[in-house]
C-alpha cells in the first residue's frame, strides 16, 4: 500500500491539472509559453501518475484496468476481471 500522503498529493495534482487545462490548451494555441510558465507547476498533466486504484502503487500499473500487475494477477485469478484468462501454449 502507498503512503497516504503520495496519493493524496496525486488526486491534487489532478484536481489541478483538471482546472487549468481550458487556459492550458488556450495558451498552447496562442503560442504564449511565457504566460504557460506562469501557471502553477501542478497545471500540467504530465505531472499526474498512474496509479493503482485499489493499492496506490506507482510502478507496473495496467492502464485498461486501471490497478497494478500484483492486483491484476490476483483479480484475474479469481475470475473477477471479465474477459481475462490465464495463457496457456
Amino acid at each position: 500500500m502507498a503512503k497516504k500522503s503520495w496519493i493524496a498529493r496525486n488526486e491534487k495534482r489532478k484536481a489541478v491539472a483538471a482546472k487549468y487545462a481550458e487556459k492550458r490548451k488556450a495558451l498552447k494555441e496562442a503560442g504564449d509559453y511565457e504566460a504557460l510558465q506562469k501557471l502553477p507547476r501542478n497545471a500540467s498533466p504530465v505531472r499526474v501518475r498512474n496509479r493503482c486504484s485499489l493499492t496506490g502503487r506507482g510502478r507496473g500499473f495496467v492502464g485498461k484496468f486501471g490497478v497494478s500487475r500484483i492486483k491484476f494477477r490476483e483479480l484475474a485469478l479469481k475470475g473477477e476481471l471479465p474477459g481475462v484468462k490465464k495463457a496457456s501454449w
